[in-house]
């Protein structure tokens, strides 16, 4: 069992602390001699071999070949970055980087699509954003027939955005039908949210001032309800930098990297991860094999959510590389990058 960081002696914590931030620096076992000649720890390197030998035991250390080498473990790790790590806030440069992408023009998904590579770049791991899908406030309607009974429904919102859905049509809708429902929806709500859409709809019809026939009515109250249900359910995911995952100075590291590249490609179970760190205020760690969906590729998630002025959770943010990446750092900076994105999206 990991002992927790008080019932280490100094002389071990300040071994273990060196053998850690070395490995998350290089990424590469840690020697003895490494340690007596960096940390300035007076010690001889028979001493700190012997130190090294107590932590192993205690599971905080590991030898993964046969040299005297060691490098933390998972549980090694986590004792680090809950007890021991020292954060360093995002330089000047790197906040302004940040804020900036965050800041241009355009739908808002390409405001967090630019944020989420900006940090993707700056952490050198793969970016990623999880928000709920925000309703576009409605401009202009399109039906295109596909076919006999199918048609692809076109949504046009004021901030340039466009969404398409397939919808089925009722029996009897021809051509003229499609026009006049497209022309109907963009005449009578344009202007308002789905939700607002939907109300304004069937106050039209209780009213009897929908000017539609029987088909072209059903037609419009089913692509408002797809739309509202498939955007509801469905948040958005944003992944950004999966190619910096890729270190080809590492050969030892191709086939981890490959598993990693694969588990992403399940973007379902991501939001799932994502979506356990909307509770709390702080960043969630996992660490390998403490999340079971990169515990094959050995990887570690740093996730933060993003609350509105309100204290609602409006998203969450993260980033996703190797466990040696380097928390101290980046924490604070997914830190900063949730609260812009939560100004983004007040």
């Amino acid at each position: 069992m990991t002992p927790p960081i008080t019932e280490l002696t100094d002389r071990a914590r300040d071994v273990f602390r060196v053998v850690v931030e070395s490995y998350l620096e290089s990424g590469a076992p840690v020697g003895s001699r490494t340690i007596s000649r960096l940390s300035g720890l007076n010690l001889s390197p028979a001493s700190i071999r012997n130190v090294m030998q107590d932590l192993e035991e205690y599971g905080l250390l590991a030898a993964p070949h046969t040299s005297a080498g060691r490098m933390p473990t998972e549980s090694g790790l986590r004792l680090f970055v809950d007890g021991m790590m020292q954060s360093h806030e995002p330089t000047q440069e790197e906040r302004a980087a940040i804020e900036a992408r965050a800041g241009e023009a355009g739908p808002i998904e390409d405001a967090l699509a630019a944020t989420t590579s900006v940090l993707s770049g700056l952490s050198a791991c793969a970016g990623l954003v999880l928000v709920p899908k925000r309703e576009p406030v409605l401009k202009q309607f399109g039906f295109v027939p596909l076919s006999d009974d199918k048609a692809l429904a076109v949504l046009v919102g004021d901030d340039g955005s466009v969404e398409n859905r397939v919808v089925e049509l009722p029996p009897g809708m021809g051509p003229s039908a499609l026009n006049e429902a497209a022309n109907y929806l963009s005449a009578t709500l344009a202007g308002l949210t789905l939700a607002q859409a939907q109300l304004r709809l069937g106050q039209e019809i209780a009213r009897g001032r929908a000017e539609l026939d029987a088909a072209a009515r059903a037609l419009v109250e089913r692509g408002l309800a797809i739309w509202s249900e498939d955007g509801g359910a469905r948040p958005v995911l944003i992944v950004r930098g999966q190619a910096r995952l890729i270190d080809t100075g590492d050969a030892d590291d191709l086939d981890r990297v490959r598993q990693l590249l694969d588990e992403l490609e399940g973007k379902q179970a991501i939001a799932e991860l994502l979506g356990s760190a909307r509770e709390g205020d702080a960043a969630r760690i996992f660490i390998g094999s403490e999340n079971k969906l990169f515990a094959l590729s050995g990887s570690s998630v740093i996730a933060k959510p993003v609350r509105a002025l309100d204290g609602r959770v409006v998203g969450v943010v993260g980033v996703i590389g190797p466990t040696r990446l380097n928390y101290a750092r980046v924490v604070p900076m997914v830190d900063f990058t949730a609260a812009t994105i939560a100004r983004l999206l007040a």
